[in-house]
């Protein structure tokens, strides 16, 4: 039996009073796609398929550059992040997996954990390595980089851990290891910019010779931090040139806010796809920079442009189209279950959108380069309120029409912090 810790009766009641609106919203969106010749139940089946993982570790707060500011009943363990997952997957339906990190979540008996996992309607997703901290009793430090280290020995125990980390996923019933390191330098000559790419991609192989067969590496790439004035795998080239010295298991993960301001990412991940090195996405937004802000919070267009370019790959899928999704976010001054959700939805709402674009007709403009005509053909699905498919689909699978009131109701963060150890200050991200 599944293990549900928002109670079903609280759903249901607050789902019934919710219940006549939504009914009146979703005919009259039917009414609205109709005439554009699209059946409303079609994309809401099309919704009800959609996934994308939550990262266990943006179930707690996560911090400024200078402080942590903790949430009463926040979890401090694998076992209590789990739960605060299966929240957010009871409520939305559109987060059945999740992505661990390691050493942070390591435990005894990863058998007993995917058990664990499965007891709340969750699976396991890709592995997260960790080689930009120091862990307690570390033999090498890390602070001359990892993977692409001066230091042999360092560069090993980088390569140790990676290894390490697709063991415990095989265990877990992943099939995925991302890797990502802080490598680069904060002054120029620091390091020879070339030969650390070498070491990188020479450490890198180590780790690809590793991966079972029904396996995939998926490299992140970060423009800076904490390397401010170089990083070794700095941009989508970067990526794509270690991706393709590695082997075709090895692919590449765009994270939307690990880029300069103003940079297309969907035109990367057009580029990418047509090079058959597609590998997944950490969703989430930034202003600035980095990747601190909920996923649709501040440019949700360029989520949709990004959502329209995976539909055109998954219509031509040349090399094939199979990436992984997942949420990669700070909740720095916000409820993580309120965020998660929050971003879970706005990128559920962008796919739905893309599946609304007139292809033919817009393919058509493009053409006969009818700029105008082309640019109102994706405005007029961008524009499309498609709030209503998205409840229905959390309806018909069991979740909560507004997400958002019934997990309040439900007290569920106030009944944490009775129960759980209090997270105590910190310095910094998490």
């Amino acid at each position: 039996m599944q293990t549900t810790p928002i109670s079903t009766d609280l759903i249901a009641e607050s789902n019934a009073r919710n219940m006549a609106a939504l009914e009146d919203d979703y005919a009259a969106l039917g009414r609205k796609l109709e005439r554009r010749g699209i059946a409303i139940e079609a994309v809401t089946d099309k919704a009800k398929g959609w996934e994308v993982a939550v990262p266990s570790w943006g179930a707690g707060r996560g911090g400024t550059r200078f402080a942590k500011f903790p949430l009463a009943g926040e979890p401090t363990n694998i076992h209590e992040k789990l739960e605060d997952c299966a929240v957010i997957q009871q409520l939305g339906r559109t987060t059945p997996g999740v992505s661990p990190h390691f050493p942070w979540d390591c435990v005894e008996d990863y058998g007993a954990l995917r058990e664990e996992a499965a007891s709340y309607g969750l699976h396991f997703d890709a592995v997260n390595s960790n080689t930009f901290q120091d862990q307690p009793g570390q033999a090498q430090t890390y602070a001359t980089g990892s993977l692409s280290s001066t230091l042999e020995a360092t560069r090993q125990q980088a390569v140790e851990h990676n290894i390490d980390c697709i063991e415990i996923g095989k265990q877990l019933g992943s099939s995925l290891l991302t890797v990502w390191v802080g490598d680069g330098t904060n002054f120029p000559g620091q390091q020879d910019l070339g030969r650390s790419f070498d070491r990188y991609v020479e450490a890198a192989a180590q780790v690809y010779a590793a991966l079972p067969d029904d396996w995939q590496m998926m490299l992140e790439h970060k423009m800076f931090e904490p390397a401010f004035y170089s990083s070794v795998i700095s941009d989508w080239g970067s990526s794509l040139m270690a991706a393709q010295e590695l082997g075709d298991k090895c692919k590449c993960l765009v994270d939307l806010g690990h880029h300069a301001p103003n940079v297309n990412i969907e035109q990367i991940v057009a580029r990418l796809h047509r090079a058959g090195k597609l590998g997944g996405f950490h969703f989430n937004d930034s202003k600035y920079g980095d990747d601190d802000l909920d996923s649709g919070s501040i440019n949700p267009h360029q989520l949709f442009l990004v959502f329209n370019e995976l539909a055109e790959a998954e219509a031509d899928p040349r090399h094939g189209f199979d990436p992984a999704y997942m949420i990669d976010q700070s909740h720095n001054v916000t409820d993580p279950i309120e965020s998660m959700l929050s971003s879970a939805e706005a990128i559920a709402g962008c796919h739905v959108r893309a599946q609304l674009v007139d292809r033919d007709a817009l393919r058509a403009a493009q053409q006969d380069n009818d700029v105008m005509l082309a640019f109102r053909t994706l405005r007029a699905a961008y524009e499309t309120d498609v709030g209503p498919i998205l409840a229905m689909a959390r309806l018909e699978q069991g979740g909560a029409i507004d997400w958002l009131s019934t997990y309040r109701a439900s007290k569920y963060r106030e009944r944490k912090a009775q129960e759980r150890k209090a997270v105590g200050l910190g310095a910094g991200i998490v």
